[in-house]
């Protein structure tokens, strides 16, 4: 039982893949109500232009993107790209505004200003309370000090969706300390939601159906310290990755199989037994029964994810393999996964849990 607590939502960057999905996860929320939605180079247009499964909204007009059409709701969610986030959420505190000001991009998600400077190459607009629910801190095996950070927080940095799925498939291990942190390889299958909508050539279906692309591989995806500071949070001294995404020809999703070296002397059982119990109550993060493996396609729409770890006693290694929905659990169901914890609502009130099939 929970007192009912309606709130108003603006969204910039709605005509984009995250503010549309937030849209949609929020449209199904009992509390939240739809205010201003904003876009840039699409101001002016419906957003059925741009998101025509928005059949409630498909006649509201697209705003400019301005703190002075983002004040004065309860929250605002931005969903723009990175660099942006930074000075709109500097010119709502300026104002006195008091909103929750909930970040889908990458601007406020790392702790290091240096690491950010690195991967983004501007200056760091700022570290903020990090919408990762399921996170694990030094000496925990299942997460309470993180949702603790999240509640009655007024700004959200939500994490990055390759982010999301790495770090729920290795952070038990590394927070057990079966595993070694560093020699951590892991290579992802993306949906092309991910890339964004702009308009790229290798983005074209005449280039990707039918074709697996590998992409920012060698080191250089701008991921890549955020997950070494997720798993350094879980216990971790020091962390080095391999990490290599590829896109494959689906809309949505992310399959992450993650591998790392195994403590030595560590049986099969105490590995399966430390995901077990970091995961056994949580809402939305499911270790599947053994010999039943993660599929992107079991995500779909929904906010969660589905996890399986396994032994290769030959190589040494914990193998794990994660699936979720990039669009969902991976950015707008996770930011509102947070929002509720951060406006003391159930931590699941209107986030879906199954997912669509076939």
């Amino acid at each position: 039982m929970f007192m009912h607590m309606t709130f108003s939502v603006a969204i910039a960057g709605a005509s984009g893949y995250a503010g549309g999905e937030m849209l949609r996860v929020l449209l199904a929320h009992p509390e939240a109500r739809i205010g201003a939605l904003t876009a840039h180079s699409n101001a002016g247009t419906p957003l059925g232009a741009h998101q025509p499964h928005l059949r409630s909204l498909a006649g509201r007009v697209l705003a400019a993107t301005s703190t002075e059409n983002l004040a004065g709701h309860d929250v605002v969610v931005l969903a723009l790209p990175h660099g942006a986030s930074g000075a709109i959420a500097a010119e709502l505190a300026e104002r006195g505004d008091d909103a929750i000001v909930v970040d889908l991009g990458a601007d406020h998600r790392l702790v290091d200003p240096a690491a950010w400077e690195q991967f983004y190459g501007s200056e760091h607009a700022g570290t903020w309370p990090y919408g990762l629910p399921e996170l694990l801190h030094p000496g925990e095996s299942t997460a309470t000090a993180q949702r603790a950070a999240l509640a009655g927080t007024r700004r959200i940095a939500v994490p990055g969706c390759n982010v999301t799925a790495v770090t729920l498939g290795l952070q038990p291990g590394v927070a057990a300390g079966l595993i070694e942190p560093q020699d951590l390889v892991a290579v992802l299958a993306n949906g092309y939601s991910g890339a964004g909508r702009s308009l790229k050539t290798h983005l074209l279906a005449s280039e990707a159906l039918g074709a697996v692309q590998p992409y920012a591989v060698g080191g250089t995806h701008r991921h890549i310290p955020e997950i070494a500071q997720n798993l350094r949070s879980a216990g971790a001294e020091a962390v080095s990755i391999s990490f290599t995404p590829t896109l494959v020809p689906m809309a949505r999703g992310i399959l992450a199989t993650s591998t790392a070296r195994l403590v030595p002397g560590t049986d099969p059982a105490t590995v399966r037994e430390a995901w077990e119990q970091t995961y056994a109550d949580e809402p939305f993060v499911h270790l599947l029964p053994e010999g039943q493996w993660p599929t992107t396609a079991s995500t779909l729409g929904a906010n969660t994810a589905l996890v399986q770890v396994a032994v290769d006693e030959a190589a040494g290694r914990v193998v794990t393999v994660t699936a979720i929905d990039n669009l969902v659990k991976g950015t707008a169901g996770g930011a509102l996964q947070s929002l509720n914890l951060a406006l003391g609502l159930p931590e699941t009130l209107g986030l879906p849990l199954d997912g669509v099939a076939p």
